[in-house]
């Protein structure tokens, strides 16, 4: 991506805020420092990094629309998933304005899936979250230009260390980033086969659970 320069900011910032997940947490804010600092072209940099993110975070919402709670079961492990859409659904723009600005470790995926299964309102939602990530962007692009000469020092004596091992590690963690969402739907949905319990959405009051009807024989 470092190759691509503006083009791969904007890939990487579309790809980074959906719900595709990346090996790398921050690859869009690695990228644009890294970019930064050799170009110092923050304000285009920061720009398209933005438009990149509004294209995947709406990507996100939609997901989460047309998926509902089966997206978020494949997406949040079960022990957060309660949590976090109870609070995405009491907390509405302040839910994804404040994942969307902070960095790693702070997930995002799951709030804006969240946002969308429960019927978030697209303009403030798109509002929040732009807004956010233009901060963020711009403030990773400022200081790739004012910290660049040490910053690219330490990256290119970083990656002509440690370059294979790398890409080892970034291929692993791609199938393990496939892999336990996957597993975890599925053992989500089996646990709740099996026990009967309430939806997600039906335990934190936001949707009312449906009545049995008695047969008439």
């Amino acid at each position: 991506m470092l190759g691509l320069g503006l083009p791969g900011v904007f890939f990487i910032s579309m790809v980074d805020s959906s719900f595709i997940p990346l090996p790398i947490p921050g690859s869009t804010d690695i990228l644009l420092i890294l970019l930064a600092a050799r170009s110092g072209h923050w304000i285009m940099l920061t720009l398209l990094a933005t438009a990149g993110a509004a294209i995947g975070g709406y990507t996100s919402y939609r997901a989460g629309m047309a998926g509902g709670m089966k997206a978020l079961e494949r997406y949040v492990p079960a022990k957060y998933l309660k949590r976090i859409t109870e609070w995405t659904a009491h907390n509405s723009s302040l839910a994804v304005a404040l994942p969307a600005l902070l960095p790693p470790p702070m997930p995002l995926t799951p709030f804006t899936l969240a946002a969308g299964a429960l019927k978030m309102p697209l303009r403030p939602y798109m509002t929040s979250f732009t807004l956010s990530r233009a901060f963020r962007h711009g403030l990773c692009a400022w200081l790739g230009v004012h910290y660049g000469r040490a910053i690219l020092r330490t990256w290119n004596h970083f990656y002509d260390k440690w370059a294979a091992t790398m890409l080892i590690v970034i291929w692993v963690l791609v199938i393990v980033s496939v892999g336990v969402p996957v597993y975890s739907m599925w053992k989500e949905s089996q646990l709740r086969k099996k026990s009967g319990r309430p939806s997600i959405l039906q335990e934190i009051g936001v949707e009312k659970p449906k009545r049995r009807v008695k047969s008439s024989t």
